[in-house]
């Protein structure tokens, strides 16, 4: 039975009138309900240990990893001559064990008159750095009971309820604005990609209700942020709206599972060798069997579909430096990733992929200030960065067109810069409130779901909605400022900004590469752009920013402690 009916003219163009008002003041809403308690929650440091100081003094151990030593950047700072700047680490593991390590120090870390390197602690244990004696004092378990009892709680389940509604009926008013302007051929394929997306969300939602989960902000933008791309690609390739949503459900299947890694540190740990052969092995497989397209090898064509290996190897890079690194002043753990980084860039360099190569170089920046804090390192790494990029133009053609057409766009309206003109003709033809669904010209021109999504957006939907959902990736960075702060481990809080930074740099390539501010990169808008592996890997860099919640009963990777009282 064919349930196809074509509507009157006059009604269908009254009611993209309507849409028109109606999209952008939706998620106007849905953004503010979704933004104010990740902005606006209280950050309380949770206290894990006291070292009690010869003096009588209490000092607080407020993370999982403590850094002791003179530096005024140490966790604890003890301003004597004999302590170094970095002279030892204190870790808590997830049974509630600690342990001292020694970071290399020219005095020593001593144990109950021991020089140690590493050593298991218990409480009442002497501990002695540059001549001051310590002790460590764990919190209780009814202590920490009660500190899981107080900590900030997520916004209330009916919150994620509203929200969700408000995303559905978002999602339903664009559905049928698609009805009433699509082919009678692209019907179904359109209908089942929202479907997908709406099934999907309240699915996730259900199972996070079942597990006693009640923060869903996160995950409902980037719901959010899937449907506007899932009206991009209804409008430019409706055939491949099934093909989006099936990467869609693949992408939260990986949120999970990354998700669940990173409950357990030390079983996170385990799986980091892991990540760092999968990280070189896709680009190596893609740099082998791999097709080129406009001057950069980093397709991989199987049974017809495209997959673009690199989106992947972001996830993995996150995760190897997260964890590789896990003592957060041993230098060796440093100079290697510095050399997983080098191959990394080397290999997408190879592929003249410069694009991913900068996001790649830039992760590295974060993860390597924020184990080293070293400015030094960071600089000298930019200049590094700064003559291989002159190499780099020199050796790869399209990479240097692409930087004289840049801020030149005009000049070369045929050629060089002819999507990034028709982009911002396209955007200033959409205005503030947009043209509709399929009522915009920028469709017919190449990489309208993808490198220039933005300006789709902008066309079809306004440029205020093109500009939230570039405001959904900025609060998802304020907000990983805000809690990686009272983060109990560095791996959660590298792990964190990392991601955080990857997806924000990303957009912004993206956004004002369309726009002409920055060179055009061609890289994805995260969750917007159409792409089954860049889908993939935006989930999964959002599962980094999810486990660094400590909110109370927010995050799936934070256990839960039993109804009864004890630790689950």
């Amino acid at each position: 039975m064919d349930y196809f009916v074509e509507a009157p003219q006059e009604l269908t163009t009254e009611y993209i009138g309507f849409l028109r008002y109606c999209v952008p003041v939706l998620t106007a809403l849905l953004l503010l309900r979704c933004a104010l308690p990740l902005l606006t929650f209280r950050r309380e440091p949770e206290i894990w240990a006291w070292l009690n100081m010869p003096d009588g003094n209490q000092i607080p151990i407020t993370h999982w990893e403590t850094v002791i030593g003179r530096s005024k950047g140490s966790d604890v700072t003890i301003e004597l001559s004999t302590v170094s700047r970095n002279h030892a680490v204190l870790t808590r593991y997830d049974d509630g064990s600690w342990t001292i390590t020694d970071a290399g120090s020219k005095g020593g870390t001593f144990v109950n008159g021991k020089n140690v390197q590493i050593c298991a602690l218990e409480p009442g244990d002497r501990i002695s750095i540059g001549g001051v004696e310590m002790r460590l004092q764990p919190i209780t378990e009814r202590q920490e009971e009660r500190q899981a009892q107080l900590r900030t709680k997520a916004a209330s389940g009916w919150d994620g309820v509203i929200n969700l509604m408000l995303l559905t009926i978002l999602q339903c008013l664009m559905l049928l604005g698609f009805m009433l302007k699509c082919q009678r051929e692209d019907f179904i394929s359109v209908l089942q990609g929202f479907g997908g997306i709406i099934l999907s969300q309240w699915t996730l939602f259900i199972f996070y209700a079942i597990i006693r989960r009640k923060s869903f902000e996160l995950e409902t933008m980037a719901f959010f942020l899937c449907t506007m791309g899932m009206a991009a690609i209804a409008t430019v390739r409706p055939d491949e709206t099934v093909k989006q949503m099936m990467a869609l459900i693949l992408g939260v299947v990986v949120f999970l599972v990354i998700g669940w890694f990173l409950r357990d540190l030390e079983r996170a740990k385990r799986f980091r060798y892991l990540a760092v052969a999968a990280g070189v092995g896709f680009l190596l497989i893609t740099l082998v069997f791999g097709t080129e397209y406009y001057g950069a090898k980093n397709w991989l064509i199987i049974n017809g579909m495209s997959l673009q290996p690199s989106e992947l190897s972001k996830v993995c890079f996150v995760f190897a430096g997260t964890s590789t690194m896990d003592r957060i002043v041993n230098k060796r753990n440093l100079f290697l990733f510095i050399a997983y980084s080098i191959v990394i860039c080397a290999l997408l360099a190879v592929m003249n992929d410069f694009g991913t190569a900068l996001i790649f170089f830039c992760a590295f920046l974060v993860i390597a200030y924020l184990r080293s804090g070293s400015v030094g390192t960071i600089a000298l790494a930019i200049t590094a960065l700064g003559f291989a990029g002159v190499l780099a133009l020199q050796i790869a053609p399209h990479a240097l067109q692409r930087f004289t057409t840049w801020r030149h766009v005009w000049e070369d309206p045929l050629s060089g810069g002819y999507q990034q003109t028709r982009a911002l003709m396209c955007i200033a033809a959409g205005g503030l409130l947009g043209l509709g669904p399929e009522g915009g010209l920028l469709q017919y021109v190449f990489a309208a779901d993808s490198d220039i999504v933005f300006a789709t957006i902008s066309e079809e939907w306004g440029l205020l909605t093109a500009v939230m959902t570039v405001v959904c990736i900025l609060v998802f960075s304020l907000f990983t400022i805000r809690t990686v702060r009272v983060a109990r481990s560095s791996f959660y809080s590298i792990g964190a900004c990392t991601a955080a930074s990857v997806l924000l740099i990303q957009t912004i390539l993206n956004c004002l590469g369309t726009v002409d501010i920055l060179p055009f990169t061609g890289v994805t808008f995260p969750f917007v752009s159409n792409g089954g592996t860049s889908m993939i890997g935006a989930w999964g860099l959002l599962a980094f920013v999810k486990a660094a919640d400590t909110r109370q009963n927010a995050s799936f990777a934070v256990r839960l402690a039993k109804k009864g009282g004890s630790k689950d």
